[in-house]
């Protein structure tokens, strides 16, 4: 199965709760943390809430 590397590339201070538990979820903490995850459903719609703050590339 693909998957993807998201890295987190903006900070997460001052940003809506929903927002910073979409990133904690996929497992990124702190800006330049990155995190391999499957390529499914899920994951593409938790990427596409934060796509202003990371970055994916497949892994």
């Amino acid at each position: 199965m693909a998957q993807l590397k998201i890295t987190l590339k903006k900070s997460l201070i001052g940003r809506p709760k929903d927002q910073i538990a979409t990133a904690k979820s996929l497992g990124l903490t702190k800006p330049g943390s990155t995190a391999v995850q499957p390529d499914n459903v899920q994951t593409k719609g938790k990427v596409a809430k934060i796509s202003h703050l990371i970055e994916v590339e497949q892994a």
